[in-house]
């Protein structure tokens, strides 16, 4: 930890255990910078949560909130695009004196990525809030914003001091995906960032990993002794993991086309899910510790030899989709009428270590599907003898437990019952556990933990660069392959994909899930 780490937690609450991690954690004297701040991302997403940390205690008085932009707004105008964001999109209830105190260290810098003196203008300001609002020199640029622009604006920071690493103080910067679109411009993307933050002072945000449900990944793996023993290959047979959307592209049609569901979803959320469900015990939830056990799962993923059997890829044709008639994405606006990029995407990957190996994980994502659903699907293997005759156990099928982590937060774990009666005869049910039912207290927003996570200096739930990389090359050789073996195939709008989807699993003896 640095100096002004300690100095940090100690100004928090010099009464507490900083080991303890039942305490809430409150940032100490900070302020944060977003470029890309009339984004759909910054509106709805960050500052509704930078609102919902305020709410809730966990933000210093004199937090500064700096908006970057082209807008010709004074800071007044600032605050008011703030506080209409927050009014819509904020998970807790709107209080006028915690608005307040927050409007208080909102300041608007007026520039494009290229002009030096907007960003000299952006140095006083921040100068001026150490002063006025004690922020200490600690400050979080957050690039809310194409990563084509990543080297304008790194540069800028770079070239007017506002990158520079104090012993008494903190800079770090803030990234959201994509981290590239292959391998190679990944690896340029991190050498830019690297060349102006030390490594511990990157941040790249992935949602996913911030959501309450996918910490609570750990949780039952790690706390309770019932799953350890039966968390490997002797008694898993697969591994299913899906995010299911049930909207098309949007207005993201710039960014989406020519990316597709694979290089934006299954890279980082889906391939992180695999690394979380698959991954030893770490020494401790320190962020090394976990890097380094999700990175040996990242570095033992091996490719089937035959991408033609063991990939689908689709494109969503018009159909109906929550009982409304939709177009299919050929028809979306702004796509062209030959586009060749992909709405799903499913692969299966083998991780060759003594726990997983023979057990397949079978990834998959797609828009315009049958609902929105995002879960992961332990399915365990069928009992070695069942003592029952063939109509006693009709019905019963694998035990799988389902960690669902959208939309209805929870954990189901399914086995054979007997049904009520003076016959033996097995069925399926359901044992479930809902957050909404278990807990008084809602679980926080995803960006709400990680933005925290950010202002603390705690980046457990981010992938460093290594993870990033390694991810590219798990994916790379399939979008390569499939760029070289024609267009996707087609499945109609508000069904689960396209047929040879079904069929990668049918070659294994195994049928997809329908959540």
């Amino acid at each position: 930890m640095t100096e002004a780490g300690t100095a940090s937690t100690a100004w928090q609450n010099p009464l507490r255990d900083p080991q303890d991690r039942r305490m809430p954690r409150i940032a100490g004297p900070c302020g944060l910078v977003i470029f890309g701040v009339t984004g759909d991302l910054s509106r709805k997403k960050v500052m509704p949560a930078i609102y919902d940390l305020a709410a809730r205690g966990l933000l210093p008085p004199g937090f500064s909130l700096v908006g970057y932009a082209r807008r010709d707004w004074a800071d007044q105008d600032f605050a008011q695009v703030v506080h209409d964001a927050v009014k819509e999109h904020a998970r807790t209830e709107f209080r006028e004196e915690v608005w307040h105190q927050l409007a208080e260290g909102f300041r608007f810098v007026q520039g494009d990525f290229a002009d030096d003196a907007a960003f000299e203008h952006l140095r006083q300001v921040t100068q001026d809030l150490d002063r006025v609002r004690g922020t200490g020199g600690n400050h979080a640029f957050y690039l809310s914003i194409p990563p084509r622009f990543f080297p304008d604006v790194i540069g800028q920071l770079k070239e007017h001091g506002l990158a520079e690493q104090r012993p008494d103080s903190w800079r770090r910067v803030v990234v959201e995906k994509p981290f590239g679109s292959d391998l190679e411009s990944a690896r340029e993307l991190n050498r830019v960032i690297h060349e102006v933050f030390p490594p511990e002072s990157v941040f790249r945000i992935d949602h996913y990993l911030g959501k309450e449900t996918v910490q609570n990944i750990l949780a039952m793996r790690f706390a309770n002794t019932m799953f350890e023993p039966i968390w490997n290959a002797n008694y898993v047979d697969h591994v299913q993991i899906t995010m299911a959307e049930d909207i098309g592209i949007g207005g993201r049609a710039g960014y989406y086309d020519g990316i597709g569901a694979a290089r934006d979803v299954i890279q980082n959320h889906l391939l992180q899910l695999m690394a979380l469900i698959a991954m030893e015990e770490p020494t401790s939830f320190e962020a090394s510790a976990l890097r380094l056990e999700k990175q040996k799962v990242l570095s033992s993923v091996v490719l089937p030899r035959r991408l033609d059997l063991t990939t689908a890829r689709g494109q969503y044709t018009e159909g109906w989709a929550g009982g409304v008639q939709v177009p299919g994405y050929l028809q979306e606006p702004d796509i062209p009428s030959d586009s060749s990029t992909e709405t799903f995407a499913a692969i299966k990957l083998d991780v060759e270590t003594r726990r997983w190996a023979g057990v397949p994980f079978y990834l998959r994502h797609g828009k315009r599907l049958g609902r929105r659903v995002t879960e992961v699907a332990v399915v365990f293997k069928r009992a070695p003898h069942l003592p029952f005759t063939e109509t006693s156990t009709e019905e019963l099928t694998h035990n799988v437990l389902v960690v669902r982590i959208q939309p209805d937060e929870g954990v189901t774990l399914r086995f054979g019952s007997k049904v009520p009666g003076s016959s033996m005869e097995i069925r399926d049910v359901n044992m479930d556990f809902a957050y909404g039912g278990s807990f008084t207290e809602s679980s926080p927003e995803a960006y709400e933990r990680l933005i925290l996570d950010v202002l603390l200096g705690d980046p457990p739930l981010f992938p460093q660069h290594e993870e990033v990389e390694l991810s590219w090359r798990i994916l790379d050789p399939i979008v390569d392959y499939w760029a070289a073996h024609g267009g996707p195939d087609t499945y109609e709008a508000g069904t689960w994909g396209p047929e040879s989807a079904v069929k990668m699993l049918a070659r294994d003896g195994r049928v997809w899930r329908r959540p």
